[in-house]
Formats: structure tokens, sequence, C-alpha cells
């Protein structure tokens, strides 16, 4: 490899060597990235030896689209390991720019694939529908965010519940956007946000009767029992079974019970069923968060609203059979 007597190269030789231009030595050097051993009498810049394999590493850095920024961090980071002898392994703050360009990368992939399933889904659709279609995807950010599901269910939840029982009821209501959605999860996604957002979603929404029972701590304890009913109602939705009596039911009418303070009678269970029938329904909430959280071509699994549509009908059926 060619070198001047003196031990340096010039702007070009070190260019030549490096497989890149001129332009780019010279950016990264009037950067502070690359500093030049001396200039010549001529005022023409002089690299040192090491200046290839920094300009090396310069450059595959680059090409990873690790910002300049983290790249002077990397290097300044090197030079001080330089300075204390330690040759093995990678410094900190290259793990760390590795590490966020991933994350940055994955959330780049994920709005690809949601954009190519809503292109495809907005081609396949009938011409007429188009501008609509295009109307429903455009009002999601991409990539999407369940922020306004949250924020739905916050305003249904009653004031001041605590805040783990509301992350733990967020965790099952909220269904996770896919990393690769297929049209009919992207379709459903957006009917579902335009759900959410409509002005009457905000803290002025109907609430049911037992969230004004239960109060703040009553309704931690409401949706603790209801959690556990719906989960086993769902095992039995999923076996094919026809709504009826059993330990779900018993589990669902005691967190009313616990709720408004009173004991499980046949009188309760006669007035809950009243009760829950006139409550404000959100079927189309959970319609469209199944096919959300249902992979194409799985079977969907029982929402916390198809569990409570199962338990009334066996809470009704029970009442009328005791009438």
């Amino acid at each position: 490899m060619f070198m001047a007597h003196d031990g340096l190269w010039s702007i070009g030789e070190l260019a030549e060597h490096a497989g890149v231009t001129v332009k780019t030595v010279r950016f990264y050097s009037d950067q502070g990235l690359l500093p030049e051993a001396s200039r010549s009498a001529g005022g023409h810049r002089r690299y040192g030896p090491g200046a290839l394999e920094r300009l090396r590493l310069i450059r595959s850095l680059r090409t990873l689209d690790v910002p300049v920024p983290e790249v002077r961090r990397i290097l300044a980071e090197q030079d001080r390991r330089e300075e204390n002898g330690e040759r093995d392994g990678a410094g900190g703050a290259l793990e760390s720019a590795v590490a966020g360009r991933l994350r940055a990368l994955g959330s780049e992939l994920r709005a690809l694939r949601w954009r190519e399933a809503a292109l495809r889904m907005v081609h396949a659709c009938p011409p007429g529908e188009r501008a609509d279609r295009l109307m429903l995807i455009g009002s999601v950010e991409v990539p999407p965010s369940t922020a306004p599901l949250a924020r739905f269910w916050r305003g249904w939840l009653p004031p001041r519940m605590p805040a783990r029982a509301v992350a733990a009821f967020l965790q099952v209501a909220v269904p996770q956007v896919p990393d690769d959605p297929d049209p009919g999860q992207v379709l459903a996604f957006a009917r579902l946000h335009a759900l959410v957002s409509r002005p009457c979603s905000g803290a002025g929404q109907p609430q049911p009767a037992a969230h004004r029972a239960a109060g703040s701590d009553g309704a931690a304890v409401l949706y603790a029992g209801l959690d556990e009913a719906y989960r086993l109602a769902g095992a039995r939705i999923s076996r094919g079974e026809e709504p009826g009596p059993g330990e779900a039911l018993d589990g669902f009418v005691a967190a009313y019970a616990a709720a408004y303070r009173t004991k499980d009678t046949p009188d309760f269970r006669r007035l809950l069923a009243g009760q829950l029938a006139t409550d404000p329904r959100l079927d189309g909430y959970w319609e469209l968060a199944s096919v959300v959280a249902t992979a194409p071509g799985s079977r969907p699994e029982p929402t916390p609203g198809a569990a409570h549509d199962w338990l009334l009908t066996a809470l009704r059926g029970q009442v009328a059979a005791d009438a």
C-alpha cells in the first residue's frame, strides 16, 4: 500500500484506498470525525496510517444509517478505549447505536407492512368505495398506535379507578396491532380507530349503572371478578357450549354483587339481568377487535364482549327458568 515518505496520505490517496470520493473524505474531516495528521506546505490535508481503518468504520456505520452524532460518540469512545489500552470488545456507544437502529428499523418495517396491506385493501375494494376507504385509512397514523383505544376505555371506566386495575383491563380490551397485518385487519383497525375517535367517545359517554354503584375501589373488584368470569366463559365458548349455568355464571353474578355490596340471590339475579339488558353496549368494538387480534386463517379467540353476551344470555335463561 503506497504511502508518502513521511508515512502520510493525501486526501486523494486516502479516498482511493477507501473506495470513496474526495468529497466524502472532506465531509467527514469537516465534521470532526476524521482528523488530519497535518497539512502540506501547500495547505493540503494529510492523513496518518490509522485514517484508513477509521474511515472504513465511519463508512460502515453510515451504510447502516447510524446518524452522524452517534458515529461521533462511537469514535470518541473508541479513542478513549485505545488511550486506556482497551483492545477487546465493543464499546457501549456502538451497542447502543446498533440497538437504536434495530428499533428504528423495526418501526419502519411495521410501517411498510401496514402501508402494503392498506394499499392492497384499497386496491381490492370496489372503485366506488376507494375514496371512503382512503379517508378511513388516512386517519390512522403509521405505524398505527393503540393510544386512541386506550383513551376510549379510560373514558369508559369509572373515574379514579386504581391504576393497576385499569392497566389489567386495558391489556385485555385493547388489541395489539399485528406486525404483519392482512388487508382485513387493517380495515378493522381503521374502523375501530374511527369508532373510538367519535366525539361521544370521551369522558361524557354513557356509563354502565354498575360504575356509579361501585365507585372507584369497587370497580377494581368488579373488573377483577369479570375478568375471571370472562375467562371461564371464553373456555366454554371455545368448546362450542351453549350459554348455561355453572362456575362462569356464578362468578359473573358474584362480581356484580360485590360491586353493589349485596348478596347473590334469585331476586338480585333477576334485577341484574334487567339492568344489563339496558346498559350501553359495545358490540361493534368487540367484533372489530376480534378481527384485529386474530391471525389470518386462525379461529377467533372469544373477546370479553363475546363472553359478556354469553353470560348475559345464560343469566336470562336461568332467570326465565326460575320464574
